[in-house]
């Protein structure tokens, strides 16, 4: 193995691992959230608007800084995993977004879609490069049960845990095609890598 592939290997498991980490903090709140309002699921326990979803994050993550949109917390622009171009407009920058104290940048944003309540933006490392979506910035999902998965694109009958299959279709549809959604199904699909 050469000096090159060795140093992307490493990046790409330190990214792993921070959203690894990231993912369980997430699931062990919202677990103690629905758990603690004795509610069936967490819309019922309280997640029903921005305002809930804001205080969710700043009573169970330690928030080191808080941002009325995306520029302040996050990087000024994203790269796509595959073309390199720099994302515009596939997300809502003008979002209260949060800086937590392990340094990753998050933008949450309820949606009341169906299944699927929060669409939840996560810079792994925060403004530090490499700024790529699928490399240290993501978009995972949140629904109504508790789960933390990708997107259910267009057909919102679906609920988590998506099928193996939906996760590979939209890593192919959008992930690998200049979106912000459909990498992080690929990594659950692949046991916690980064095989792309």
């Amino acid at each position: 193995m050469t000096v090159p592939s060795l140093m992307q290997n490493y990046q790409r498991q330190s990214y792993i691992a921070q959203l690894h980490k990231f993912y369980n903090e997430l699931s062990q709140a919202l677990i103690q959230y629905q758990t603690s309002a004795n509610a069936v699921n967490l819309k019922e326990a309280g997640l029903n608007s921005n305002d809930n979803v804001a205080v969710f994050f700043k009573t169970y993550f330690k928030v080191i800084k808080e941002c009325d949109t995306m520029d302040d917390c996050f990087a000024p622009a994203y790269l796509s995993l595959n073309s390199g171009k720099k994302l515009e407009g596939t997300y809502d920058k003008n979002m209260k977004s949060y800086v937590l104290a392990s340094g990753a940048a998050i933008r949450p944003y309820y949606t009341g879609q169906s299944n699927k309540i929060i669409n939840l933006g996560l810079d792994t490392n925060g403004p530090k490069g490499p700024n790529i979506v699928g490399r240290d910035f993501f978009f995972l999902y949140v629904y109504n049960n508790g789960l933390i998965d990708d997107t259910i694109g267009s057909d919102n009958s679906l609920n988590a845990p998506l099928s193996t299959e939906h996760r590979e279709k939209m890593f192919t549809s959008m992930c690998l095609n200049d979106s912000d959604s459909g990498c992080f199904g690929k990594i659950l699909n692949d046991n916690w890598q980064m095989n792309y």
